[in-house]
């Protein structure tokens, strides 16, 4: 099935919805470096990206006419700084906002579906008015602006076109969802909003994907599971895992247990005290000056990491670090963070610590896109878009 990728990024989403059958016949990103990984990437034969036509600029000066028809899927985490609880919250008056031309895409290709990803912040209270007008823009993506409309009252003729029950023209049945990647299989508790839309003609009844992992697994897992003798862990090591009252061995819950930054790094050398064995392993190099202080402590080894963050104070303001349970600290190498947001091992981060990181801090894990990507692609027709 053929799809356009925008606001590629190093490539999670696309890399996700690769294994899960999409072919994008273009991969848009206008940064260098992202655009500089995939290529690398490409040059080096990896599977998944060697076939990628990659265009990098600037994705306003993007016609999408000539895709009309031809792809099934548009797909894309348009910049989430307006939005981020770490950024200047600007949404709809920050220039960075990039929904309106995901939006555009899908009104100048008329796809038989759409995946688009943000960040958590876009749900909060202070921006739910612009939240649901991109919802109602997506499920409408033929009502436009008109030229000098402001986003508020274009968002009033949406909500009266949505309440008439007029359906002419082009409509996408959309589905949002808040997730933690954790709930589905990443080592990482990452929140993240997906915007998923079906185009309303193919009268697709569908839902988000069902969570397949959860922290009372984990727990369970911890306290009459094998987790530590899987781990090789000394009983004098073993931790209580927080919440122990309220799982009973007895209860075993249905789910799979959360999997844990341990879980991610099995098999990874220290890169801190392993110099030789590190350096045979891409991106698995020791960076120095991991420090602990408020609000940025580490992600402790038996819990899921905390959210990789790309940042704009220092190397996301310190907070992408392991936490041992000695308390000391250091940071996560480019290839542990590779692992924490599930890009295989033999894919290769151009750049420096610091841009890599922000690479991976931006990207949507691989396997939380190919679970999303897999049920879309299940809910589509084999035949020409």
């Amino acid at each position: 099935m053929k799809s356009l990728e925008l606001f590629a990024g190093a490539g999670g989403l696309g890399i996700g919805l690769h294994d899960a059958g999409f072919r994008p016949v273009n991969v848009i990103e206008w940064d260098s470096y992202c655009c500089d990984t995939i290529r690398e990437n490409k040059a080096r034969g990896l599977h998944a990206v060697k076939n990628w036509k990659v265009t990098q600029g600037d994705v306003r000066k993007v016609d999408f006419k000539p895709y009309n028809g031809k792809i099934q899927l548009v797909s894309g985490g348009p910049p989430c700084q307006p939005f981020s609880l770490g950024g200047k919250h600007g949404a709809y008056d920050d220039v960075r906002d990039m929904f309106p031309q995901a939006i555009r895409a899908v009104r100048e290709t008329r796809p038989q579906a759409f995946v688009f990803e943000n960040v958590k912040g876009l749900t909060r209270n202070s921006f739910r008015n612009y939240f649901e007008y991109v919802r109602l823009q997506l499920e409408h993506p033929d009502i436009k602006a008109k030229r000098g409309e402001d986003w508020a009252n274009h968002f009033a003729r949406l909500e009266q076109h949505h309440t008439s029950g007029n359906r002419a023209g082009l409509n996408y049945r959309v589905v949002t969802q808040l997730v933690n990647a954790a709930d589905h299989g990443i080592p990482q508790k990452r929140e993240r909003v997906f915007f998923v839309g079906f185009r309303e003609d193919l009268a697709v009844s569908w839902h988000f994907p069902l969570a397949t992992h959860s922290q009372d697994a984990l727990i369970w897992d911890q306290l009459h599971g094998d987790y530590w003798d899987r781990h090789q862990i000394a009983r004098k090591f073993r931790l209580c895992p927080k919440g122990s009252d309220r799982v009973s061995k007895q209860d075993k819950p249905s789910e799979r247990p959360w999997r844990t930054t341990r879980d991610a790094l099995f098999g990874l050398p220290d890169p801190e005290f392993e110099h030789e064995n590190s350096a045979i392993i891409l991106n698995h190099r020791f960076q120095s000056g991991a420090r602990s202080y408020k609000g940025h402590t580490g992600s402790p080894l038996d819990e899921p990491a905390k959210t990789l963050k790309a940042g704009v104070h220092g190397v996301p303001g310190g907070e992408n670090m392991l936490l041992r349970p000695d308390g000391s600290v250091r940071y996560f190498t480019v290839r542990e963070s590779a692992r924490l947001q599930t890009f295989p091992d033999d894919f290769l981060f151009h750049g420096s610590w610091g841009e890599t990181m922000r690479q991976l801090g931006n990207a949507v894990p691989v396997d939380l896109a190919r679970v999303v990507g897999e049920s879309v692609a299940e809910h589509l027709p084999r035949t020409a878009a």
